[in-house]
C-alpha cells in the first residue's frame, strides 16, 4: 500500500492535526523551506492544546532549527497555547 503525497497549501499556516507525530520534524523543515520560497516569513503552527506533548515537541524542534529566528505561543485570537507563531530567518541578500 503506497501513501499518496498530501498537498499542503503554502499560506503561512501549518495545521499538524492530520499528521503522524513522527512526521513532524520533516514536515516542519519542508514547510518552512516552501514558505521561504514563497516569501513567507511568519508561520503559524497549529499543534492543538491537548496534553501539550506535541506543543513541547514542536518547541524543542524550533529551538534547534537553524532557519527559525524566533517563536512564541500565539495570542488568544490566533489560537492561544494551541498554536505557535514562528518567525523564519530572512535569506541574506547577495
Amino acid at each position: 500500500m503506497s501513501k499518496e503525497p498530501v498537498h499542503i497549501p503554502i499560506d503561512g499556516v501549518l495545521d499538524l492535526h492530520t499528521f503522524h507525530p513522527g512526521d513532524v520534524p520533516d514536515l516542519l523543515n519542508d514547510y518552512f523551506q516552501a514558505c521561504l520560497e514563497e516569501g513567507i516569513f511568519n508561520v503559524r503552527v497549529v499543534h492543538g492544546k491537548g496534553t501539550g506533548m506535541l506543543r513541547e515537541r514542536v518547541h524543542r524542534l524550533l529551538e534547534r532549527h537553524p532557519g527559525v529566528a524566533s517563536f512564541a505561543l500565539a495570542s488568544p485570537e490566533s489560537g492561544g497555547w494551541g498554536a505557535t507563531l514562528v518567525e523564519l530567518k530572512r535569506p541574506k541578500s547577495s
